[in-house]
């Protein structure tokens, strides 16, 4: 009885130690099957500019009918039948399923596998990303032109020096090495109104768009040369600011904030700048107050 007491105690040790490996190991695949399906959007994300004389596809989710304006259409990259259908094989039988569907035509590559179940979409593209309506945060395009230019459907973006901040076309990225221009991230959840918003004057995490957490306390991203990145955030702050869960249909969520944060720690402070300099390719409260 003793030597059997043993062994069960035995046993139940190496499982103990077992177990968070194999948990770290399936997570860290989980990491790995996600960063390709970033890197294999952003492969469609220029492979569709190639193909359309350099225009980027539309940032923002759109029904199939898009937004057509002067009889010009603007279809989005993502649709919103991601939201709407209610199964996998609805989503399937969709017709239309966005602007990058013809270049990367699995619904599996649009979600990261360690996302909540009925969750379609977990991808978004950044704020810079030609994002359309009212999601251009101040500072990041010609104002003297929005009125002239929006017949046009996008806007031009701004030029701070050799940085365009607002991109609409593949040539506007100066840099498309690592460490350039993000493009999509990993929300592991439904996006909230389809996209991330990343401020670029204000030093304030936007309400709409807490920082994901991912992947053990991190993010993952993509650049605009095609490479997927894993982020680890470096402030404890950055994963405890409180989100507000919003429901999205049956079983369904995104999430957001109770209103705009500003980090209240140098590392906090430290992982905003770095998604807002990926982003916009600069600080923008830096560049106003002339630091």
């Amino acid at each position: 009885m003793i030597e059997l007491l043993v062994v069960i105690a035995i046993i139940a040790v190496l499982l103990a130690i077992l177990i968070p490996s194999i948990r770290a190991a399936r997570e860290h695949a989980r990491r790995a099957y996600c960063l390709n399906n970033l890197k294999q959007l952003t492969m469609a994300w220029i492979a569709y500019a190639d193909e359309n004389g350099g225009e980027l596809v539309c940032g923002t989710l759109m029904s199939g009918s898009g937004y057509v304006s002067n009889n010009r259409r603007l279809v989005g990259w993502l649709s919103s039948e991601f939201r709407l259908a209610e199964t996998r094989s609805d989503l399937v039988n969709m017709r239309f399923k966005g602007g990058l569907w013809p270049y990367i035509g699995n619904v599996d590559f649009y979600r990261c596998p360690s996302s909540p179940p009925r969750h379609w979409s977990t991808y978004a593209t950044v704020s810079a990303a030609n994002q359309v309506g009212g999601n251009r945060p101040e500072g990041t395009f010609v104002e003297s032109l929005y009125l002239e230019r929006h017949s046009e459907l996008t806007v031009p973006g701004r030029r701070v020096g050799q940085t365009v901040l607002h991109l609409t076309r593949i040539t506007d990225i100066r840099r498309p090495g690592p460490g350039s221009r993000a493009i999509f991230v990993d929300l592991g959840h439904l996006p909230y109104w389809g996209r991330f918003r990343v401020e670029y004057l204000d030093r304030v995490w936007h309400w709409t768009s807490p920082p994901p957490i991912r992947h053990n306390d991190g993010m993952t991203l993509s650049m605009a040369d095609g490479h997927a990145e894993y982020w680890k955030w470096k402030g404890r702050e950055t994963v405890e600011i409180p989100r507000v869960p919003e429901p999205m249909g049956t079983d369904r969520f995104s999430q957001k904030l109770a209103g705009d944060y500003e980090p209240q720690t140098e590392e906090g402070l430290y992982d905003l700048e770095r998604i807002q300099r990926a982003t916009w390719g600069r600080l923008g409260h830096r560049d106003a107050s002339g630091q």
